[in-house]
């Protein structure tokens, strides 16, 4: 979609199908047609309601730290043209391991390439019969994610939670004092622990900042705070590809081949536990359980651990 400059005051369908459709423009304009059409279906299926309600989120930000509910129409939107936008099939890996986290309240931990990852992953899910965990998906989103239109589109298509991020990783909250920082950051992740007790699942790219080389960063460790919900567990997550999906300094999406691995789960209470109470070492714990459903070029910073098992 465009910058938001172009956003209308009121969001007609002709308006959104345009700003769609310039967004895939590049990579997609011998379907484009298509991909209006499709658009066209979906946008009148869903109703003037639906759509004035979409278009009010898109024209008016989210700006307090705090939980946002998924848009339906949006969430429709995205699943009908993944499949094309994508056009080589996403490898998607590991499922067996959704039988263990099953209605319970679950972490997904992932290596973060791209402002698609999470919705790469919602799609993947979906596709793969996983509709359950991917309805229930909620992304600890930083600011940059609600900062112009195309990207609060991509955020509507699930819950999110608006965090202020790491001091040391970002200068938007650079108005915000340090006290200021640490009393927003408790407000979410209680809010986090309220959408694990309702039966979300909470995605989180535990980094804190998507990854310019590719390479897996060291986790950090205040992510752990997430994990304090009695009987949460871990899903760790590798995403391979999506780096060259979206790039960081391309404003449109390029078709690449992707892959997505999930690991085996673990009990957030027995990692404790056994680390101590040390965040560090349980989200490092977390990150070589990353790194190993990982190719060996995106390990990074847990390459050397990986390798050796």
């Amino acid at each position: 979609m465009q910058p938001d400059s172009a956003a209308p005051t009121e969001c007609g369908r002709d308006p959104l199908i345009a700003a769609i459709t310039a967004f895939l423009a590049r990579a997609h304009a011998p379907a484009l047609g298509e991909i209006r059409d499709t658009l066209q279906r979906e946008i009148d299926a869903a109703g003037p309601a639906a759509l004035a309600t979409l278009g009010n989120r898109l024209a008016h930000p989210d700006t307090e730290w705090s939980y946002y509910p998924s848009d339906p129409l949006a969430r429709r939107i995205h699943r009908a043209l993944a499949r094309r936008v994508l056009q080589h099939e996403p490898v998607l890996l590991g499922m067996e391991h959704l039988a263990a986290v099953t209605e319970k309240p679950v972490v997904i931990v992932a290596n973060h390439l791209s402002y698609s990852d999470a919705n790469l992953l919602e799609v993947l899910l979906d596709q793969a019969g996983a509709g359950a965990l991917a309805e229930r998906l909620t992304v600890v989103a930083g600011p940059k994610v609600y900062s112009n239109l195309r990207r609060r589109f991509s955020s509507l298509c699930f819950g999110t939670i608006r965090v202020p991020q790491s001091a040391s990783l970002s200068t938007d909250e650079a108005v915000m004092n340090a006290r200021e920082v640490a009393l927003a950051a408790r407000r979410v992740i209680d809010i986090a622990h309220d959408r694990l007790r309702l039966g979300e699942a909470l995605l989180v790219f535990a980094e804190g900042t998507r990854s310019r080389s590719a390479e897996m960063q060291r986790l950090l460790p205040g992510v752990a705070r997430y994990l304090e919900c009695p009987g949460t567990w871990i899903l760790p997550v590798g995403i391979a590809g999506s780096e060259a999906l979206f790039p960081m300094d391309e404003g449109s999406l390029n078709p690449v081949p992707i892959s997505v691995r999930l690991g085996a789960p673990m009990e957030a209470d027995t990692l404790r536990a056994g680390s101590g109470g040390n965040r560090q070492i349980m989200m490092d714990t977390i990150g070589l359980a990353i790194a190993a459903v990982l190719p060996p070029e995106y390990r990074g910073a847990y390459a050397s651990a990986a390798r050796e098992g």
